[in-house]
């Protein structure tokens, strides 16, 4: 079965199709030739009602319930965090999320299964910290993090910070079996959180020419894949730096989503990126996945 997209056209597969392909992705993953990039659709599989927010949409209206922001914004989660920051301090907005994101976020079976595994790399793209527990509790100590950190809160030209599984700051990214890497910051260990728009300017501005992406992430992309679950991209902040990240990586490309419930933009960004969206539900593909289904 061919699975490389034909550029500028959106491949989406269904049924005994998905399942094959799935395999072919679990294949992948095992052999290190595919990186996961973890969304925050994760938390759903763990819990049906997840102990922090799950959408970007869901971090807003937490951070609305402490300072309601104008209505034309609201569901907005980067611009109800500038609204905040600029009107309430930086300090405020870090203690805001710092206490919407406290309560632990236990790792299912996907992080589980993908902690024992000797993967180079592997992308978590929300807050929660739930791939880092799992690492934690499956003995790992062949694994650094890295975090994207806000420029708000930094001298110099620094970008990331750097810790290990204890949560040990590190001087800098060392080699490692695998890197964890959490473009977005974390809950853990220091509640890092690139969140307002404030956060992006300098980010976006420079990550079409790969600045703030680690050295380390981009070596280890070359050559491999990236397998999505978990994820949105409806809208652009996802979009550019999922782009950015997977930028100059080979492929294959493959995304566990919601056929039916594509935006035109999520659509278009699918195609442009040659990711092939199977389609089934999330909790199906990580039982597949980590050797469960029957």
């Amino acid at each position: 079965m061919n699975t490389t997209p034909t550029s500028g056209h959106l491949v989406v597969v269904r049924d005994s199709f998905a399942r094959k392909l799935l395999e072919l992705a679990r294949q992948a993953l095992v052999s290190d030739q595919v990186i996961p990039y973890l969304g925050p659709g994760l938390l759903r599989l763990g819990s049906a009602e997840p102990p922090v927010p799950c959408t970007p949409e869901a971090v807003a209206a937490a951070l609305n319930t402490r300072a309601p922001a104008p209505s034309k914004i609201r569901t907005n989660m980067w611009s109800v965090a500038q609204f905040i920051e600029q009107r309430r301090h930086r300090r405020t907005l870090q203690a805001w999320m710092t206490d919407i994101f406290a309560e632990p976020a236990a790792p299912n079976l996907l992080h589980a299964w993908l902690a024992r595994l000797p993967l180079s790399l592997i992308i978590d793209s929300w807050y929660e910290g739930a791939m880092r527990a799992s690492l934690v509790e499956a003995g790992r100590t062949d694994v650094i993090e890295i975090q994207g950190v806000t420029r708000a809160n930094e001298v110099g030209n620094i970008w990331t910070r750097t810790y290990d599984l204890s949560g040990r700051e590190l001087d800098a990214a060392a080699a490692t079996t695998t890197v964890l890497y959490t473009p977005h910051g974390s809950i853990r260990p220091a509640a890092n959180f690139l969140i307002a728009d404030s956060d992006y300017v300098e980010a976006l501005t420079e990550i079409d020419i790969q600045t703030p992406i680690p050295d380390l992430v981009k070596q280890r992309r070359t050559n491999r894949g990236f397998f999505f679950v978990g994820c949105r991209f409806n809208d652009q902040m996802l979009r550019t730096y999922a782009r950015q990240i997977m930028k100059r990586s080979e492929g294959p490309r493959y995304a566990i989503m919601d056929g039916q419930a594509l935006t035109r933009n999520e659509a278009r960004f699918l195609a442009a990126s040659g990711i092939t969206v199977v389609d089934m539900p999330a909790s199906e593909a990580v039982a597949q996945l980590a050797g469960s289904a029957s």
